[in-house]
Protein backbone atom coordinates (compact mmCIF):
# COMPACT_ATOMS: atom_id res chain seq x y z
CA UNK A 1 0.00 0.00 0.00
CA UNK A 2 3.09 2.69 0.63
CA UNK A 3 4.70 1.82 -2.70
CA UNK A 4 1.25 2.41 -4.00
CA UNK A 5 1.33 5.62 -2.60
CA UNK A 6 4.79 6.69 -3.07
CA UNK A 7 3.93 6.02 -6.80
CA UNK A 8 0.95 7.87 -6.89
CA UNK A 9 1.60 10.80 -5.12
CA UNK A 10 4.04 12.34 -7.98
CA UNK A 11 0.95 12.25 -10.24
CA UNK A 12 -1.22 13.60 -8.31
CA UNK A 13 0.77 16.48 -5.85
CA UNK A 14 0.17 18.77 -9.23
CA UNK A 15 -3.67 18.11 -8.74
CA UNK A 16 -3.12 19.01 -4.79
CA UNK A 17 -1.15 21.87 -5.65
CA UNK A 18 -4.13 23.56 -8.00
CA UNK A 19 -6.15 22.39 -4.90
CA UNK A 20 -3.70 24.13 -2.60
CA UNK A 21 -3.90 27.72 -4.68
CA UNK A 22 -7.50 27.43 -4.81
CA UNK A 23 -8.10 27.20 -1.15
CA UNK A 24 -5.51 29.91 -0.53
CA UNK A 25 -6.81 32.30 -2.78
CA UNK A 26 -10.50 31.24 -1.21
CA UNK A 27 -9.17 32.39 2.77
CA UNK A 28 -7.72 35.23 1.16
CA UNK A 29 -10.69 36.29 -0.02
CA UNK A 30 -13.51 35.75 2.39
CA UNK A 31 -11.30 37.51 5.65
CA UNK A 32 -10.41 40.35 2.69
CA UNK A 33 -13.97 40.86 2.44
CA UNK A 34 -14.85 40.98 5.69
CA UNK A 35 -11.97 42.84 6.74
CA UNK A 36 -12.89 45.75 3.84
CA UNK A 37 -16.18 45.48 4.81
CA UNK A 38 -15.19 46.93 8.16
CA UNK A 39 -13.62 49.70 6.75
CA UNK A 40 -16.15 50.50 4.06
CA UNK A 41 -18.30 50.58 7.62
CA UNK A 42 -20.87 48.05 6.25
CA UNK A 43 -22.67 46.62 8.97
CA UNK A 44 -22.04 43.13 10.64
CA UNK A 45 -25.25 41.73 9.07
CA UNK A 46 -23.97 43.09 5.70
CA UNK A 47 -20.58 41.88 6.38
CA UNK A 48 -22.72 38.16 7.24
CA UNK A 49 -24.82 38.47 4.04
CA UNK A 50 -21.89 38.42 1.98
CA UNK A 51 -20.55 35.32 4.05
CA UNK A 52 -23.99 34.04 3.16
CA UNK A 53 -23.88 34.38 -0.35
CA UNK A 54 -20.31 32.59 -0.62
CA UNK A 55 -22.31 29.24 1.12
CA UNK A 56 -25.36 29.20 -1.06
CA UNK A 57 -23.37 29.85 -3.84
CA UNK A 58 -20.95 26.55 -2.75
CA UNK A 59 -24.41 24.55 -2.16
CA UNK A 60 -26.14 25.47 -5.84
CA UNK A 61 -22.64 24.68 -7.37
CA UNK A 62 -22.60 21.47 -5.44
CA UNK A 63 -25.85 20.46 -6.69
CA UNK A 64 -25.79 21.43 -10.21
CA UNK A 65 -22.11 21.77 -11.14
CA UNK A 66 -22.12 18.06 -12.02
CA UNK A 67 -24.19 18.81 -14.66
CA UNK A 68 -21.96 20.99 -16.26
CA UNK A 69 -19.14 18.40 -15.97
CA UNK A 70 -21.26 15.92 -17.51
CA UNK A 71 -21.88 17.79 -20.61
CA UNK A 72 -18.34 19.68 -21.47
CA UNK A 73 -16.01 17.66 -19.37
CA UNK A 74 -13.93 18.32 -16.54
CA UNK A 75 -10.87 20.07 -17.85
CA UNK A 76 -13.06 22.85 -19.92
CA UNK A 77 -15.31 23.08 -16.59
CA UNK A 78 -12.50 23.82 -14.41
CA UNK A 79 -10.92 26.51 -16.94
CA UNK A 80 -14.39 28.23 -17.28
CA UNK A 81 -14.98 27.99 -13.45
CA UNK A 82 -11.49 28.91 -12.87
CA UNK A 83 -11.27 31.82 -14.60
CA UNK A 84 -14.91 33.30 -13.59
CA UNK A 85 -13.65 32.79 -9.67
CA UNK A 86 -10.27 34.81 -10.96
CA UNK A 87 -12.65 37.36 -11.95
CA UNK A 88 -15.25 37.77 -9.00
CA UNK A 89 -12.36 39.47 -6.68
CA UNK A 90 -11.85 42.22 -9.04
CA UNK A 91 -15.26 42.61 -9.36
CA UNK A 92 -15.72 43.21 -5.89
CA UNK A 93 -13.19 46.15 -5.89
CA UNK A 94 -14.46 47.67 -8.96
CA UNK A 95 -18.02 48.17 -7.59
CA UNK A 96 -17.75 48.68 -3.65
CA UNK A 97 -22.11 48.05 -2.89
CA UNK A 98 -23.09 45.15 -0.31
CA UNK A 99 -25.49 43.95 -3.16
CA UNK A 100 -23.43 43.20 -5.19
CA UNK A 101 -20.76 41.83 -2.82
CA UNK A 102 -23.39 39.21 -1.88
CA UNK A 103 -24.34 38.50 -5.58
CA UNK A 104 -20.35 38.85 -6.60
CA UNK A 105 -19.48 36.38 -3.63
CA UNK A 106 -22.55 33.35 -4.78
CA UNK A 107 -20.83 33.50 -7.86
CA UNK A 108 -17.41 32.39 -6.12
CA UNK A 109 -18.82 30.04 -4.34
CA UNK A 110 -20.90 28.20 -7.08
CA UNK A 111 -17.15 28.02 -8.95
CA UNK A 112 -15.78 26.95 -6.11
CA UNK A 113 -17.92 23.93 -6.27
CA UNK A 114 -17.40 23.06 -9.50
CA UNK A 115 -13.46 23.16 -9.19
CA UNK A 116 -13.22 21.23 -6.28
CA UNK A 117 -15.65 18.99 -7.46
CA UNK A 118 -13.24 18.73 -10.53
CA UNK A 119 -10.01 18.23 -8.55
CA UNK A 120 -11.57 15.80 -5.97
CA UNK A 121 -13.62 13.79 -8.76
CA UNK A 122 -10.02 13.53 -10.51
CA UNK A 123 -7.70 12.50 -7.29
CA UNK A 124 -10.41 9.40 -6.86
CA UNK A 125 -9.92 8.52 -10.61
CA UNK A 126 -5.88 8.41 -9.94
CA UNK A 127 -6.23 6.57 -6.79
CA UNK A 128 -6.87 2.91 -6.35
CA UNK A 129 -9.61 1.63 -3.48
CA UNK A 130 -5.91 0.40 -1.47
CA UNK A 131 -4.69 3.76 -0.59
CA UNK A 132 -8.28 6.49 -1.73
CA UNK A 133 -8.53 6.81 2.33
CA UNK A 134 -4.48 8.17 2.44
CA UNK A 135 -4.73 10.44 -0.17
CA UNK A 136 -8.41 11.97 1.36
CA UNK A 137 -6.48 12.68 4.26
CA UNK A 138 -3.24 14.73 2.75
CA UNK A 139 -6.14 16.07 0.64
CA UNK A 140 -7.81 17.68 4.19
CA UNK A 141 -4.06 18.12 5.55
CA UNK A 142 -3.23 20.15 2.16
CA UNK A 143 -6.72 22.37 2.69
CA UNK A 144 -6.27 23.49 6.30
CA UNK A 145 -2.69 24.00 5.23
CA UNK A 146 -3.26 26.42 2.15
CA UNK A 147 -6.29 28.08 4.40
CA UNK A 148 -3.49 29.23 6.84
CA UNK A 149 -0.94 30.38 3.95
CA UNK A 150 -3.92 32.59 2.56
CA UNK A 151 -3.99 33.97 5.99
CA UNK A 152 -0.83 34.96 6.18
CA UNK A 153 -1.21 36.99 2.94
CA UNK A 154 -3.69 39.74 4.27
CA UNK A 155 -0.62 42.12 5.67
CA UNK A 156 1.40 42.34 2.10
CA UNK A 157 -0.63 45.33 1.63
CA UNK A 158 -3.28 47.77 2.63
CA UNK A 159 -6.56 46.09 3.11
CA UNK A 160 -8.44 49.27 2.15
CA UNK A 161 -6.79 49.92 -1.50
CA UNK A 162 -6.98 47.17 -4.59
CA UNK A 163 -3.96 45.41 -4.57
CA UNK A 164 -5.08 42.40 -2.22
CA UNK A 165 -7.91 41.87 -4.38
CA UNK A 166 -5.18 41.28 -7.34
CA UNK A 167 -3.26 38.60 -5.22
CA UNK A 168 -6.52 36.95 -5.28
CA UNK A 169 -7.26 37.02 -8.57
CA UNK A 170 -3.70 36.08 -9.58
CA UNK A 171 -3.35 32.83 -7.34
CA UNK A 172 -6.75 31.63 -8.20
CA UNK A 173 -5.51 32.22 -11.91
CA UNK A 174 -2.06 29.99 -10.81
CA UNK A 175 -4.61 27.19 -9.76
CA UNK A 176 -5.27 26.67 -13.15
CA UNK A 177 -1.66 25.82 -14.13
CA UNK A 178 -0.58 22.54 -12.35
CA UNK A 179 -4.38 20.96 -12.92
CA UNK A 180 -4.03 21.72 -16.92
CA UNK A 181 -0.65 20.53 -17.00
CA UNK A 182 -1.69 17.08 -14.65
CA UNK A 183 -0.61 13.49 -16.24
CA UNK A 184 -3.21 12.54 -14.23
CA UNK A 185 -6.06 11.52 -16.84
CA UNK A 186 -9.43 13.31 -16.72
CA UNK A 187 -12.30 10.72 -15.00
CA UNK A 188 -13.99 9.24 -17.80
CA UNK A 189 -17.40 9.47 -15.53
CA UNK A 190 -19.05 12.53 -14.50
CA UNK A 191 -18.95 13.13 -10.65
CA UNK A 192 -22.00 14.28 -8.72
CA UNK A 193 -24.40 11.48 -9.61
CA UNK A 194 -24.97 9.85 -6.17
CA UNK A 195 -28.68 10.04 -5.40
CA UNK A 196 -29.01 12.54 -2.00
CA UNK A 197 -32.14 11.88 0.59
CA UNK A 198 -31.67 14.13 3.49
CA UNK A 199 -34.34 12.14 5.07
CA UNK A 200 -33.06 8.82 4.95
CA UNK A 201 -30.11 10.31 6.04
CA UNK A 202 -31.64 11.66 9.34
CA UNK A 203 -33.41 8.61 9.72
CA UNK A 204 -29.81 6.33 9.52
CA UNK A 205 -28.17 9.18 11.64
CA UNK A 206 -30.23 11.80 13.41
CA UNK A 207 -27.70 13.22 15.26
CA UNK A 208 -24.99 13.16 12.54
CA UNK A 209 -27.52 15.47 10.85
CA UNK A 210 -28.10 17.96 12.93
CA UNK A 211 -24.95 18.27 14.21
CA UNK A 212 -23.57 18.14 11.07
CA UNK A 213 -26.02 22.04 10.65
CA UNK A 214 -24.64 23.34 13.53
CA UNK A 215 -20.83 22.51 12.25
CA UNK A 216 -21.60 24.73 9.35
CA UNK A 217 -23.16 27.42 11.79
CA UNK A 218 -19.86 27.53 13.91
CA UNK A 219 -17.05 27.66 11.32
CA UNK A 220 -18.95 29.60 8.73
CA UNK A 221 -19.56 32.39 11.65
CA UNK A 222 -15.69 32.29 12.05
CA UNK A 223 -14.19 31.98 8.76
CA UNK A 224 -16.82 35.21 7.88
CA UNK A 225 -16.98 37.44 11.02
CA UNK A 226 -14.10 36.77 12.60
CA UNK A 227 -11.96 39.09 10.69
CA UNK A 228 -13.98 41.50 11.39
CA UNK A 229 -14.01 40.41 15.45
CA UNK A 230 -10.46 40.83 14.99
CA UNK A 231 -10.82 44.41 13.69
CA UNK A 232 -13.35 44.99 16.45
CA UNK A 233 -11.09 44.24 19.40
CA UNK A 234 -8.30 46.60 17.62
CA UNK A 235 -6.05 44.13 15.86
CA UNK A 236 -4.22 45.25 12.91
CA UNK A 237 -4.19 44.08 9.75
CA UNK A 238 -1.01 41.43 10.67
CA UNK A 239 -2.76 40.26 13.72
CA UNK A 240 -6.22 39.78 11.88
CA UNK A 241 -4.27 37.83 9.84
CA UNK A 242 -2.70 36.22 13.02
CA UNK A 243 -5.51 35.88 14.54
CA UNK A 244 -7.72 34.00 11.63
CA UNK A 245 -4.46 31.41 11.14
CA UNK A 246 -3.83 30.68 14.49
CA UNK A 247 -7.40 29.58 14.69
CA UNK A 248 -7.49 27.36 11.47
CA UNK A 249 -3.98 25.84 13.01
CA UNK A 250 -5.72 24.97 15.96
CA UNK A 251 -8.13 22.97 14.28
CA UNK A 252 -5.65 21.46 12.40
CA UNK A 253 -3.45 20.28 15.36
CA UNK A 254 -6.39 18.52 16.97
CA UNK A 255 -7.75 16.91 13.63
CA UNK A 256 -5.65 14.12 14.09
CA UNK A 257 -5.85 13.23 17.67
CA UNK A 258 -9.80 14.08 17.79
CA UNK A 259 -9.52 11.55 14.90
CA UNK A 260 -7.66 9.10 16.84
CA UNK A 261 -10.03 9.05 19.79
CA UNK A 262 -13.21 8.94 18.28
CA UNK A 263 -12.12 5.57 16.52
CA UNK A 264 -12.20 4.03 20.15
CA UNK A 265 -14.70 5.59 21.67
CA UNK A 266 -18.33 6.55 21.31
CA UNK A 267 -18.04 9.72 18.39
CA UNK A 268 -21.11 11.15 19.80
CA UNK A 269 -19.09 11.30 23.58
CA UNK A 270 -16.50 12.88 21.97
CA UNK A 271 -18.30 15.50 20.26
CA UNK A 272 -20.42 15.92 23.36
CA UNK A 273 -17.40 16.56 25.44
CA UNK A 274 -15.51 19.16 22.67
CA UNK A 275 -18.82 21.29 22.02
CA UNK A 276 -19.14 21.35 26.17
CA UNK A 277 -15.12 22.74 26.78
CA UNK A 278 -16.00 24.95 23.63
CA UNK A 279 -19.49 26.51 25.35
CA UNK A 280 -17.31 26.91 28.84
CA UNK A 281 -14.68 28.46 27.40
CA UNK A 282 -16.55 30.78 25.58
CA UNK A 283 -18.78 31.65 27.78
CA UNK A 284 -15.94 32.24 30.39
CA UNK A 285 -13.92 34.55 27.44
CA UNK A 286 -17.84 36.37 26.88
CA UNK A 287 -18.35 36.80 30.69
CA UNK A 288 -14.93 36.89 33.25
CA UNK A 289 -12.38 37.94 30.76
CA UNK A 290 -11.79 41.89 31.05
CA UNK A 291 -11.31 44.15 27.68
CA UNK A 292 -8.05 44.98 26.11
CA UNK A 293 -6.51 41.62 26.74
CA UNK A 294 -3.13 41.19 25.67
CA UNK A 295 -2.09 40.16 21.88
CA UNK A 296 -1.15 36.37 22.63
CA UNK A 297 -3.94 36.07 25.35
CA UNK A 298 -6.22 36.73 21.98
CA UNK A 299 -4.05 34.58 20.11
CA UNK A 300 -4.53 31.09 22.68
CA UNK A 301 -7.99 31.44 22.84
CA UNK A 302 -8.91 31.39 19.25
CA UNK A 303 -6.22 28.92 18.75
CA UNK A 304 -8.44 26.58 21.57
CA UNK A 305 -11.52 27.70 20.12
CA UNK A 306 -10.07 26.47 16.74
CA UNK A 307 -8.92 23.36 17.91
CA UNK A 308 -12.53 22.50 19.34
CA UNK A 309 -14.83 23.78 16.38
CA UNK A 310 -12.83 22.59 13.14
CA UNK A 311 -12.17 19.16 13.58
CA UNK A 312 -15.98 18.22 15.01
CA UNK A 313 -17.45 18.01 11.03
CA UNK A 314 -14.90 15.06 10.18
CA UNK A 315 -15.77 13.38 13.56
CA UNK A 316 -19.63 13.91 12.03
CA UNK A 317 -18.79 12.20 9.12
CA UNK A 318 -17.58 9.07 10.30
CA UNK A 319 -20.19 8.99 12.81
CA UNK A 320 -22.94 8.87 10.15
CA UNK A 321 -20.80 6.39 7.84
CA UNK A 322 -20.96 4.01 11.21
CA UNK A 323 -24.41 3.89 10.49
CA UNK A 324 -24.41 3.74 6.76
CA UNK A 325 -24.49 1.07 4.56
CA UNK A 326 -21.40 0.88 2.60
CA UNK A 327 -22.98 1.66 -0.85
CA UNK A 328 -24.45 4.52 0.63
CA UNK A 329 -20.88 6.41 1.59
CA UNK A 330 -21.06 8.97 -1.28
CA UNK A 331 -25.05 9.78 -1.25
CA UNK A 332 -24.23 10.16 2.50
CA UNK A 333 -21.73 12.77 2.16
CA UNK A 334 -23.51 14.21 -0.89
CA UNK A 335 -26.36 15.03 2.43
CA UNK A 336 -24.12 15.95 4.84
CA UNK A 337 -22.96 18.59 2.59
CA UNK A 338 -25.78 19.78 1.80
CA UNK A 339 -26.87 19.80 5.79
CA UNK A 340 -24.03 21.41 6.55
CA UNK A 341 -23.99 24.11 3.40
CA UNK A 342 -27.35 25.29 4.79
CA UNK A 343 -26.04 25.61 8.48
CA UNK A 344 -22.99 27.63 6.89
CA UNK A 345 -25.53 29.64 4.71
CA UNK A 346 -27.22 30.45 7.92
CA UNK A 347 -24.51 30.97 10.47
CA UNK A 348 -22.79 34.60 9.04
CA UNK A 349 -26.46 35.79 8.80
CA UNK A 350 -27.13 35.02 11.92
CA UNK A 351 -23.77 36.04 13.45
CA UNK A 352 -23.89 39.19 11.64
CA UNK A 353 -27.24 40.00 13.50
CA UNK A 354 -25.54 39.33 16.78
CA UNK A 355 -22.81 41.36 16.56
CA UNK A 356 -24.72 43.81 15.25
CA UNK A 357 -26.74 44.19 18.32
CA UNK A 358 -24.35 42.70 21.14
CA UNK A 359 -20.77 43.95 19.39
CA UNK A 360 -18.09 41.66 19.02
CA UNK A 361 -19.06 39.39 21.83
CA UNK A 362 -22.43 38.19 19.41
CA UNK A 363 -20.34 35.75 17.53
CA UNK A 364 -19.58 34.24 20.61
CA UNK A 365 -23.47 33.74 21.64
CA UNK A 366 -23.75 32.19 17.90
CA UNK A 367 -21.40 29.38 19.06
CA UNK A 368 -22.29 28.78 22.16
CA UNK A 369 -25.77 28.88 21.46
CA UNK A 370 -24.66 26.01 18.56
CA UNK A 371 -22.40 23.93 20.85
CA UNK A 372 -25.12 24.55 23.61
CA UNK A 373 -27.67 22.46 20.92
CA UNK A 374 -25.40 19.69 19.58
CA UNK A 375 -24.27 18.50 23.44
CA UNK A 376 -27.46 18.26 24.26
CA UNK A 377 -28.96 16.61 21.48
CA UNK A 378 -25.80 13.94 21.25
CA UNK A 379 -26.22 13.84 24.96
CA UNK A 380 -30.19 12.28 24.06
CA UNK A 381 -29.40 10.60 21.28
CA UNK A 382 -26.94 8.73 23.22
CA UNK A 383 -29.67 7.52 25.55
CA UNK A 384 -31.61 6.51 22.60
CA UNK A 385 -29.32 4.20 20.54
CA UNK A 386 -26.01 2.59 21.46
CA UNK A 387 -22.54 3.16 19.93
CA UNK A 388 -21.50 0.59 17.85
CA UNK A 389 -18.52 -1.72 18.14
CA UNK A 390 -15.23 -0.78 17.47
CA UNK A 391 -14.71 -3.74 14.78
CA UNK A 392 -18.02 -1.94 13.11
CA UNK A 393 -16.50 1.31 13.05
CA UNK A 394 -15.25 2.97 9.49
CA UNK A 395 -12.12 4.66 10.28
CA UNK A 396 -11.92 8.37 11.03
CA UNK A 397 -10.63 10.21 7.55
CA UNK A 398 -9.61 13.69 7.63
CA UNK A 399 -11.50 16.06 5.18
CA UNK A 400 -11.25 20.00 4.01
CA UNK A 401 -12.61 22.67 6.41
CA UNK A 402 -15.28 23.14 3.47
CA UNK A 403 -15.61 19.97 1.31
CA UNK A 404 -17.85 20.40 -1.91
CA UNK A 405 -17.29 17.20 -4.02
CA UNK A 406 -19.21 13.60 -3.90
CA UNK A 407 -16.60 11.70 -5.50
CA UNK A 408 -13.69 11.21 -3.75
CA UNK A 409 -14.87 8.57 -1.63
CA UNK A 410 -12.53 6.33 1.41
CA UNK A 411 -10.65 3.60 0.63
CA UNK A 412 -13.08 1.17 2.07
CA UNK A 413 -15.77 2.41 -0.16
CA UNK A 414 -14.83 1.61 -3.13
CA UNK A 415 -13.30 -1.79 -2.30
Amino acid sequence: MQSQLRTTLPVLLSLLLGYGLLQMGNTLQGTLLSVRGGIESYSAFEIGLVGTGFWMGLVLGSLYAGTLIRRVGHTRVFAALASLASAAPLLHVLYVNPVLWVLERALTGFCFAGLFMVVESWLNSASSSQIRGQVLSIYGMVGLIAGISGQMLLPTYDPSRFQLFCVVSVVISLALVPVALSRASAPSTATGEAHIDVFRLYRQSPFGVVAAFLCGICTASFFTMGPLLAQQIGLNETNTALFMAIGTLGGFVMTWPFGWISDRIDRRGLIVGVATVATVILTVFVTMLPDGLPTWVIFGIVAIFGAVIIPTYGIVIAHVNDFVPSGEFVSASGGLLIVQGIGAATGPLVAGAAMSWAGPAGLAYTTIAAQVLMAVWGMYRMTMRSAPTAEAKEPFVAIPTAPVGTSLTPAHEAA
